[in-house]
Protein backbone atom coordinates (compact mmCIF):
# COMPACT_ATOMS: atom_id res chain seq x y z
CA UNK A 1 0.00 0.00 0.00
CA UNK A 2 1.53 3.45 -0.68
CA UNK A 3 2.12 5.95 2.03
CA UNK A 4 -0.46 8.51 1.83
CA UNK A 5 0.21 11.28 5.18
CA UNK A 6 -3.60 11.57 7.19
CA UNK A 7 -3.86 15.74 7.21
CA UNK A 8 -3.47 17.36 9.86
CA UNK A 9 -6.91 18.72 10.96
CA UNK A 10 -8.06 14.86 10.25
CA UNK A 11 -5.45 13.51 12.84
CA UNK A 12 -7.14 16.03 15.14
CA UNK A 13 -10.43 14.88 14.88
CA UNK A 14 -9.97 11.19 14.57
CA UNK A 15 -8.02 11.34 18.15
CA UNK A 16 -11.50 13.87 19.25
CA UNK A 17 -13.69 11.33 18.13
CA UNK A 18 -12.17 8.76 20.30
CA UNK A 19 -11.89 10.57 22.79
CA UNK A 20 -7.84 10.07 23.54
CA UNK A 21 -6.60 11.13 27.17
CA UNK A 22 -3.35 10.29 29.19
CA UNK A 23 -4.43 7.28 30.53
CA UNK A 24 -4.63 5.57 26.35
CA UNK A 25 -2.39 3.80 24.75
CA UNK A 26 -3.13 4.25 21.30
CA UNK A 27 -2.13 1.88 18.48
CA UNK A 28 -2.16 3.44 14.93
CA UNK A 29 -1.60 0.12 12.25
CA UNK A 30 0.23 1.53 9.28
CA UNK A 31 2.03 4.70 11.36
CA UNK A 32 3.94 5.78 8.47
CA UNK A 33 6.18 9.31 9.52
CA UNK A 34 3.92 8.91 13.43
CA UNK A 35 2.34 11.92 12.69
CA UNK A 36 -1.05 10.51 14.98
CA UNK A 37 1.32 8.80 16.81
CA UNK A 38 3.02 11.73 17.89
CA UNK A 39 0.15 14.25 18.01
CA UNK A 40 -2.00 11.65 20.60
CA UNK A 41 1.32 12.22 23.13
CA UNK A 42 1.65 16.31 22.12
CA UNK A 43 -1.97 17.00 22.66
CA UNK A 44 -4.03 14.57 25.04
CA UNK A 45 -0.63 13.05 26.95
CA UNK A 46 -1.62 9.63 25.45
CA UNK A 47 1.01 7.06 25.08
CA UNK A 48 1.36 5.27 21.59
CA UNK A 49 2.49 2.47 19.36
CA UNK A 50 3.03 2.79 15.84
CA UNK A 51 3.53 -0.67 13.55
CA UNK A 52 4.82 0.10 10.32
CA UNK A 53 6.12 -2.64 7.56
CA UNK A 54 8.59 0.93 5.79
CA UNK A 55 11.97 0.34 8.03
CA UNK A 56 12.82 4.41 6.08
CA UNK A 57 9.34 5.35 8.00
CA UNK A 58 10.13 3.93 10.83
CA UNK A 59 13.25 5.65 11.10
CA UNK A 60 11.53 8.81 10.67
CA UNK A 61 8.55 8.62 12.65
CA UNK A 62 11.24 8.12 15.38
CA UNK A 63 12.90 10.83 14.53
CA UNK A 64 9.86 12.66 14.47
CA UNK A 65 9.17 11.80 18.36
CA UNK A 66 12.31 13.15 19.44
CA UNK A 67 11.66 16.61 17.84
CA UNK A 68 8.67 16.49 19.24
CA UNK A 69 9.46 16.00 22.75
CA UNK A 70 7.41 12.83 23.24
CA UNK A 71 9.90 9.63 22.51
CA UNK A 72 9.30 8.78 25.78
CA UNK A 73 5.44 8.43 25.95
CA UNK A 74 6.12 6.46 22.27
CA UNK A 75 7.55 3.99 20.06
CA UNK A 76 7.48 3.03 16.56
CA UNK A 77 7.80 -1.00 15.55
CA UNK A 78 8.87 -2.19 12.57
CA UNK A 79 6.54 -5.14 11.35
CA UNK A 80 3.63 -6.50 9.98
CA UNK A 81 0.65 -5.47 11.03
CA UNK A 82 -1.51 -8.49 10.47
CA UNK A 83 1.40 -10.09 13.20
CA UNK A 84 1.26 -7.60 16.00
CA UNK A 85 0.08 -8.28 19.35
CA UNK A 86 -2.25 -4.89 19.37
CA UNK A 87 -3.68 -6.32 22.93
CA UNK A 88 -2.17 -3.52 25.03
CA UNK A 89 -4.17 -1.32 22.79
CA UNK A 90 -7.16 1.02 24.58
CA UNK A 91 -7.69 3.40 20.90
CA UNK A 92 -6.79 2.00 17.43
CA UNK A 93 -6.26 4.26 14.45
CA UNK A 94 -6.16 3.29 10.58
CA UNK A 95 -5.67 4.38 7.40
CA UNK A 96 -5.60 1.54 5.10
CA UNK A 97 -7.29 -0.03 2.21
CA UNK A 98 -10.96 -0.86 2.97
CA UNK A 99 -9.41 -4.49 1.78
CA UNK A 100 -6.61 -4.34 4.47
CA UNK A 101 -9.56 -2.77 7.17
CA UNK A 102 -11.83 -6.03 6.45
CA UNK A 103 -8.91 -8.13 7.08
CA UNK A 104 -7.84 -6.90 10.26
CA UNK A 105 -11.19 -6.87 11.44
CA UNK A 106 -11.17 -10.04 12.86
CA UNK A 107 -7.68 -9.63 14.85
CA UNK A 108 -9.19 -6.22 16.03
CA UNK A 109 -12.40 -8.27 17.16
CA UNK A 110 -10.24 -10.68 18.65
CA UNK A 111 -7.45 -8.89 20.48
CA UNK A 112 -8.99 -5.88 21.78
CA UNK A 113 -11.47 -5.40 25.07
CA UNK A 114 -14.89 -4.41 24.29
CA UNK A 115 -15.39 -0.80 24.32
CA UNK A 116 -12.23 0.17 22.50
CA UNK A 117 -12.70 2.84 19.85
CA UNK A 118 -10.97 2.01 16.30
CA UNK A 119 -11.33 5.29 14.32
CA UNK A 120 -10.62 4.96 10.34
CA UNK A 121 -9.15 7.68 7.86
CA UNK A 122 -11.42 7.60 4.78
CA UNK A 123 -12.28 3.74 4.65
CA UNK A 124 -15.14 1.87 6.21
CA UNK A 125 -14.90 -1.99 7.59
CA UNK A 126 -17.44 -3.31 5.17
CA UNK A 127 -20.67 -4.97 7.44
CA UNK A 128 -19.38 -3.25 10.68
CA UNK A 129 -21.66 -0.55 10.53
CA UNK A 130 -19.37 2.86 12.31
CA UNK A 131 -21.22 4.23 15.60
CA UNK A 132 -19.92 7.76 13.64
CA UNK A 133 -19.32 9.06 10.55
CA UNK A 134 -17.99 12.78 10.04
CA UNK A 135 -16.98 14.29 6.76
CA UNK A 136 -14.15 16.50 7.03
CA UNK A 137 -13.95 18.95 3.63
CA UNK A 138 -13.00 15.37 1.20
CA UNK A 139 -11.99 13.48 4.32
CA UNK A 140 -14.13 11.49 6.24
CA UNK A 141 -13.39 9.67 9.86
CA UNK A 142 -15.40 7.08 10.99
CA UNK A 143 -15.44 5.47 14.50
CA UNK A 144 -16.35 1.86 15.53
CA UNK A 145 -16.22 0.54 19.10
CA UNK A 146 -15.63 -3.00 20.01
CA UNK A 147 -18.22 -4.99 21.05
CA UNK A 148 -18.94 -6.88 23.70
CA UNK A 149 -20.45 -9.75 21.61
CA UNK A 150 -19.13 -10.13 17.95
CA UNK A 151 -22.21 -10.23 15.53
CA UNK A 152 -22.47 -13.27 13.65
CA UNK A 153 -22.33 -11.56 10.30
CA UNK A 154 -18.99 -9.71 11.70
CA UNK A 155 -17.29 -12.89 12.88
CA UNK A 156 -15.33 -14.08 9.99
Amino acid sequence: MPYVPTPKPVVDRMLELADVDETDVLYDLGSGDGRIVIRAARTHGARGVGIEIDPDLVKKARKNAKEAGVADLVEFRQGDLFEADISEATVVTLYLLPSVNQKLRPILFEQLSPGTPVVSHDFDMGRWAPDRTVDLEGDTVYRWTIPEEIPEDLDE
